[in-house]
């Protein structure tokens, strides 16, 4: 007799129950033919005997596996594997693989290395992260009141069933409100598709509007998240270089004289990751060149809400009538990166055209909470907590800025950000980042190392300090922490 007791392992503390793990236990050894088909099992009270368990507890699994099929019993004869499963070349129950999951697949399949990079990521350790908001100030108490009165009402029953792919109406209808009240882009809810957040509606765009071997223009530092869709789309990135006015619209001007260029992505309000503002000039004369070239101007204006030197400069989509920018926001730096809740905002025939393959991708969003922030939108919590915020976020890019230059001035240098979330530092040239970053994190606090912006630079000496997600004193001890870590290098 095979040793059963050696096959079927139980685990006591576990919470699967002793009949299902007996009954798993035989499934596996039978996909493996260490159980062959016709194979006799032991009686259900000569197992429970082996196994150390009450007998109605192997007549449960018994019963169990027969109902699946596995097992057929005869009262005359006993318990046997089903004569209809297909033969397996046994293995030798020393190699049997523990139970689990495989950690390999079986079969082989193209992976795709240039995605294989770390997850930018908040950590609950002290850190300056890539400019994520603080969800402490996130209002979730009128967010989670009006999910709850949602969800309550009888009437709205229908939003928890399968929905427009465009999105809510109700919410885009108040989203074209507050984009034409905020930021002058007169669109209604015909120009609105609504998706989990900016990645989302970046990767759906590149779908619907890329197709391999198109030229994509991208600063020459980008964000890099983008650059990875549009990688992986097939596409090829041409970079153009950003300086303090953003990106150098004359050298795309030159680019498109000797190549076709399909579509040029720009995050003009702020650019990611040097922080800089695109100045007016260029943003004219950006759409002029789109209209001349008839390239796309994919526009990315993921912190518009943030901006602290003056009134925010207009996006461009608000001075576009020929149809050739597609605008994308999202409320995940507004309220918090859990709530994801992205747009798209372009002319109707595209918002169409994304609806259609957002059906065989995601099938739609997340009703309730559109439902929910639109709801806020129109009681004005939304706006109301941007202005508050935007008043504290600004004071801590001063206070971050002030303790820089006090405890750092000499070794990081740095432009103060008209806006966003973070600082685009610059370490002295000795400084190696990497291993300065490996420093502060056992002190316990963390920094991007720099590579994640730069990673074709053999070296790197910029890196985005988020000073948004910290309070004054929590940047206090994070900057002793990062001073002490410069001081080696002195």
């Amino acid at each position: 007799m095979l040793p059963y007791k050696t096959l079927i392992l139980l685990d006591r503390q576990a919470s699967t129950s002793l009949s299902t793990q007996i009954g798993n236990a035989l499934i596996r050894h039978i996909r493996q033919g260490v159980l062959p088909a016709n194979t006799k099992l032991p009686g259900s009270r000569a197992l429970a005997e082996l196994l150390e368990v009450h007998r109605k507890t192997v007549i449960a699994a018994y019963d169990d596996l027969t109902a699946q099929g596995w097992l057929i019993q005869n009262p005359a004869q006993g318990t046997f594997v089903s004569s209809q499963l297909p033969d397996v070349t046994p293995r030798p129950i020393a190699e049997s693989p523990k139970p689990g999951l495989a950690h390999q697949t079986g079969y082989s399949f193209k992976q795709q290395k240039h995605l294989a990079i770390p997850v930018l990521k908040p950590s609950s350790a002290l850190t300056f992260d890539d400019g994520f908001p603080d969800v402490r100030l996130a209002p979730v108490e009128q967010l989670a009141r009006n999910y709850r009165n949602i969800l309550k009402r009888g009437f709205q029953n229908h939003l928890l069933n399968y929905a427009d792919t465009n999105g809510s109406f109700f919410f885009r209808q108040q989203l074209a409100r507050y984009l034409q009240d905020s930021r002058g882009i007169p669109a209604t809810p015909e120009h609105i598709f609504t998706t989990r957040g900016s990645v989302m509606a970046i990767y759906l765009l590149a779908q619907v509007l890329l197709t391999p071997g198109d030229v994509v223009a991208v600063g020459q530092t980008n964000y890099r998240t983008a650059n990875l869709i549009f990688i992986e789309r097939g596409t090829t990135l041409l970079p153009i270089p950003v300086d303090n006015q953003g990106i150098d619209v004359e050298a795309l001007a030159e680019q498109c004289r000797r190549q076709p260029v399909r579509m040029v992505y720009v995050t003009p309000h702020h650019h990611h990751p040097t922080t800089v503002t695109l100045s007016a000039e260029r943003r004219v004369r950006l759409l002029q060149l789109a209209e001349e070239f008839g390239f796309i101007v994919l526009e990315d204006d993921y912190d518009y809400d943030f901006h602290y030197a003056s009134s925010p400069i207009l996006p461009l989509a608000s001075a576009d009538s020929a149809g050739m920018v597609v605008y994308v926001g999202s409320f995940t730096k507004s309220i918090a990166p859990a709530f994801r809740v992205g747009y798209v905002v372009a002319p109707p025939n595209l918002i169409e055209e994304l609806g259609y393959r957002r059906r065989i991708i995601d099938r739609q969003g997340d009703t309730v909470l559109e439902q929910a922030i639109a709801e806020m939108l129109a009681e004005g919590d939304i706006q109301r907590h941007l202005k508050k915020a935007q008043k504290v976020y600004h004071q801590r890019r001063d206070t971050f800025s002030q303790l820089l230059r006090e405890n750092l001035g000499d070794r990081v240098s740095f432009t103060l950000p008209d806006g966003g979330l973070a600082v685009w530092a610059k370490f002295a040239p000795d400084v190696n980042l990497p291993a300065l970053a490996a420093r502060c994190h056992q002190q316990g606090l963390s920094i991007s190392d720099g590579r994640f912006y730069q990673p074709d630079q053999p070296t790197v000496h910029h890196t985005r300090l988020g000073f948004a997600s910290r309070t004054p004193e929590e940047m206090q001890r994070g900057v002793e922490v990062l001073k002490w870590a410069v001081s080696s290098y002195q």
